[in-house]
């Protein structure tokens, strides 16, 4: 499990590294060139965004004692994520105003107002981005609690099972005991009955002996 998550992280760094130096080039470049290299670049940010998906399906499915680690890695990777996508989000401003510019031919003052405009926008987007990703941290850690929880409901329900299970077999090896001791005591007790019968049979045999001889003098 932790193999993939690591190929996924190798995956994610080459990446987000080739994302970056092309988000660094997006001013510098021509009209025709700005275009497609935007395009390519969303591209790219949805292909990270769904590797970031598989790495944290794959964080779900390990053990709640070895899942801290990576779950402060994802952390990491998300804030990084977020931080380029702000950075894109720049580039792509910058990228516009000065194509309208081109087009329009706008002065410089208003290109500068329409900027900082989109620039308060963004950053009102980026905060509640930024609102929903702790909700869904928040969301995906009480996820985590509840499973160990559940996990832990599930050891002590198969403990409690056990415990059953070995009061069944006690009992049954209780019962076998008892069925034992009371056949051992019936023999005990026929035996000594026979004892006490042969006892008579000695002592009448005796007596009857000593009558005969008696009589015979």
């Amino acid at each position: 499990m932790s193999s993939d998550f690591e190929g996924y992280e190798q995956d994610f760094a080459v990446l987000t590294a080739e994302i970056t130096s092309k988000i660094s080039r997006v001013p510098r470049l021509p009209p025709d060139e700005k275009k497609q290299m935007v395009a390519n670049v969303e591209k790219q940010l949805e292909e990270a965004k769904e590797l970031l998906e598989q790495m944290d399906l794959e964080v779900r499915e390990i053990p709640p004692q070895s899942r801290g680690m990576y779950s402060n890695r994802m952390r990491s990777y998300k804030q990084e994520m977020g931080k380029l996508e702000t950075d894109f989000k720049r580039s792509r401003i910058a990228y516009s105003d000065e194509v309208r510019n081109e087009l329009l031919g706008d002065d410089g003052n208003s290109s500068e107002n329409q900027r900082a405009h989109l620039l308060d926008n963004t950053e009102r987007l980026e905060r509640s981005s930024r609102r929903l990703e702790a909700g869904y941290q928040i969301a995906v850690e009480t996820e985590q609690i509840g499973q160990e929880m559940l996990e832990n409901l599930s050891h002590d329900r198969e403990k409690i099972q056990r415990a059953r299970e070995r009061l069944r077999e006690t009992d049954a090896n209780l019962g076998k005991s008892s069925r034992i001791l009371t056949g051992m005591l019936r023999r005990i007790i026929q035996n000594r009955i026979l004892l006490v019968i042969l006892g008579i049979i000695v002592v009448i045999t005796i007596l009857t002996a000593i009558a005969f001889f008696v009589r015979g003098h």
